[in-house]
């Protein structure tokens, strides 16, 4: 009897990923010499569990890379050598490479060996007792004729074929400065791809649709190349390869002396072919390919660990309980129902529909508690990103990490995890001064990150705090001048000129650099904050150092929700864009260039902006001394919304829209009311943009109002 092993594999690799998570954390904390017994095993029993699923699953690649990794561990442990920099820094390589390995097999694809071999070459090396092997780069390969062909391809350049991720702008990332890069280090010929480009109906400014073949002729080693790609691996596909010319001819060669010596080519190293899938193979071949590789299910997700999630037990209890206090509710109910219903039982009805509503709060809330989990699992990434970006840099820098047991949704948690990587990024890079430069200010060598979370009311505050210089406020005014963002006359506070680093394209920096200052990236985080309902604020002290403090919702399925009426129609506004709402006094209006409304609220211009008009109903009335204003905040400015009648305030539980229909335009979702009827949720966002009150025309429009006045 056989059993398909292929049902275990998500346990497989859910666990697999905890225990390189384990492995990267306790490494980080190690020193050379002689580590505590206690965090060398906690490693060495992770790595002995993946190499032991490995090779149950039939995973040999990885199981055979593990073997080597813990054969070292092994030593270590045992006393029999004592633990160095070079082998923290392999370990930790290593653990990318396997989560690399994991990845590719989790999504049913061929994992890429070579990084493995190199790797697996240098522990090999220290094992037969060279401890510099793991300072050589790692183009260590397992056999002679292939250091040779890679000593040879090095000298000719490279084939790169780069395809982005869709998302990479949304990152902060900027493809051309890429490219500009690698034409630092050789000539470049770039073809590009533009076959995945939309029509101009359905294109978004933000997404990113090209992909290129790059020709880079330098005597770079694979490392250099690596390097200018270190920050987008996750975000990109990228097949790096020696030029085919030359490959080529090493391909002739080695096979010709292979050919005499009855071995296979060893160019095959260096650049394995992968067979299309038409292409007839051998039995033994397609029982390789099937070994290797987990069945692919054609519902399976890309990312397999996104569909599950680890719950601790008091919740499920908590959750049991819930249930069956609803079940004792419902069989009174039903009891209630049964015989003649009479003025007797009206009481006891309402005490029973009572309690339901009760039970049926208690259970919502005790099921969005399953979805709650510690931002310690978004944390867990910065200590190695501090360590390796602070080397890089040539700073020392400490990070403190403070909330770690703070819960939050599982889908704000995945979304927020890429902003909060540019802000420490940008601190790292920006923010923080140079050891030089902070001694020479009496400040300590060591520069300081922090990350704090925290609940304040139904919110989650997540805190990112440098002790650097703090911003130039007169550089950032002077900048935003130059771009045309203000004028000279421009009458703001240094808060509000500080946020202006937060506009599309504006960057500060005297040099583009691989980590930041590339004009892109702090709109993009501002922008994929808000799409979670959430907001950023910055403080800088000169000298001090910056905060920028995010606030989010602490869930995106429920939301808090004030109900509208426009004629017929009923929406909702979420209640965190709401500032105030009032009736109208013509007086204070203004009609600028004939197109644009304009409320003058305490020494503040207002935008108008008429429902009914944006969504096409019939209002109850047109004149707008006969509605309501709802005044919102968007983009740390306000608009006015005008509306029929405001209704009830309530918590509503979100549908997609998009998931369930299409993307419309405004609407950021539904959901179903009491009386079952559906009901849209306004995305401020993209009624702004519908009304075509963007920014710029914002600004224009405040500054005619001011200048009318004045008249």
């Amino acid at each position: 009897m056989s059993i398909d092993l292929s049902q275990f594999y998500e346990v497989f690799f859910e666990e697999s990923f905890e225990g390189l998570d384990a492995m990267e954390s306790e490494l980080l904390n190690l020193e050379p010499g002689t580590p505590d017994n206690e965090t060398i095993n906690t490693i060495f029993r992770a790595a002995h569990s993946i190499k032991g699923g490995s090779g149950t699953f039939g995973f040999s690649a990885v199981a055979d890379f593990t073997h080597v990794v813990e054969t070292l561990l092994d030593q270590i442990r045992d006393g029999q050598r004592q633990l160095t920099q070079v082998q923290i820094d392999l370990f930790l390589q290593s653990v990318d490479c396997l989560r690399e390995m994991l990845s590719a097999l989790r999504d049913s694809e061929e994992p890429d060996t070579q990084e493995a071999q190199a790797l697996k070459a240098q522990f090999e090396a220290i094992l037969a007792g060279d401890e510099l092997a793991g300072l050589e780069s790692n183009q260590v390969t397992p056999d002679d004729s292939s250091n040779t062909a890679v000593e040879e391809e090095s000298r000719l350049g490279w084939q790169i074929q780069f395809k982005p991720g869709k998302d990479i702008l949304k990152t902060g990332n900027e493809p051309i400065y890429m490219l500009q890069e690698l034409g630092e280090i050789g000539d470049v010929e770039l073809d590009i791809n533009l076959d995945f480009v939309p029509t101009l109906e359905t294109i978004e400014a933000e997404d990113c649709y090209f992909n290129w073949d790059i020709k880079l002729k330098s005597d770079c080693d694979l490392a250099k190349v690596d390097e200018v790609f270190e920050w987008v691996v996750d975000d990109c596909e990228i097949n790096i390869t020696p030029l085919e010319t030359l490959v080529s001819a090493v391909d002739e060669e080695v096979s010709e002396n292979a050919t005499e010596l009855g071995q296979a080519p060893a160019a095959e190293a260096i650049t394995p072919a992968v067979e299309p899938e038409n292409q007839d193979s051998s039995p033994a071949q397609s029982a390789k390919v099937t070994e290797s590789t987990p069945a692919k299910k054609d519902n399976a997700p890309k990312n397999a660990e996104a569909s599950s999630i680890r719950v601790g037990i008091e919740k499920v209890d908590s959750l049991i309980n819930m249930v069956g206090e609803l079940v004792i509710t419902q069989a009174m109910l039903t009891q209630l129902s049964e015989g003649d219903f009479d003025k007797a039982k009206l009481v006891s009805l309402q005490e029973g529909l009572a309690q339901l509503a009760h039970n049926t709060r208690d259970l919502q809330e005790s099921v969005m508690r399953i979805r709650m989990l510690p931002i310690s699992f978004v944390f867990s990434r910065f200590p190695r990103l501090v360590r390796d970006t602070s080397k890089k840099l040539g700073k020392q820098i400490e990070l403190k990490l403070l909330g770690e047991q703070t819960e939050l949704d599982k889908t704000v948690m995945e979304k927020i995890s890429d902003p909060m990587v540019h802000l420490v990024r940008n601190a790292m890079d920006h923010g923080l001064e140079t050891t030089e430069e902070r001694i020479a200010s009496g400040k300590s060598e060591v520069g300081s990150i922090t990350l704090n979370a925290f609940h304040q009311g139904g919110n989650i505050v997540i805190e990112i705090i440098d002790d650097g210089k703090g911003l130039n406020t007169e550089k950032i005014k002077q900048k935003a001048i130059a771009n045309g963002l203000i004028t000279e006359n421009s009458d703001l506070t240094d808060e509000e000129i500080n946020l202006l680093i937060f506009e599309p394209g504006f960057s500060t920096a005297d040099q583009v650099s691989d980590l930041s200052g590339r004009g892109v990236g702090m709109d993009v985080v501002r922008r994929n904050i808000q799409a979670l309902n959430g907001s950023v604020e910055l403080a800088s002290t000169p000298g001090e150092g910056s905060t920028f403090t995010i606030r989010l919702p602490l869930t995106l399925a429920i939301l808090d929700g004030q109900l509208i009426r426009v004629g017929e129609h009923i929406y909702i506004i979420p209640l965190v864009n709401i500032i105030e709402s009032l009736q109208i006094n013509l007086e204070d209006v203004n009609c600028v260039g004939g197109e644009y409304d304009v409320l003058r609220l305490r020494d503040e211009y207002i935008p108008i902006i008429r429902l009914f008009d944006l969504f096409n109903h019939e209002p109850d009335s047109k004149k707008m001394e006969d509605g309501l204003l709802v005044v919102v905040e968007h983009d740390n400015e306000k608009i006015g919304i005008l509306v029929d009648e405001l209704l009830a305030q309530q918590q509503v539980v979100i549908k997609s829209l998009e998931a369930n229909y299409m993307k419309v335009e405004g609407v950021s979702g539904a959901t179903i009311l009491g009386d079952g009827t559906v009901s849209l949720i306004i995305d401020i966002s993209g009624a702004i943009k519908l009304a075509g009150l963007k920014k710029s025309v914002r600004r224009s429009i405040e500054k005619a109002v001011v200048d009318l006045e004045s008249a």
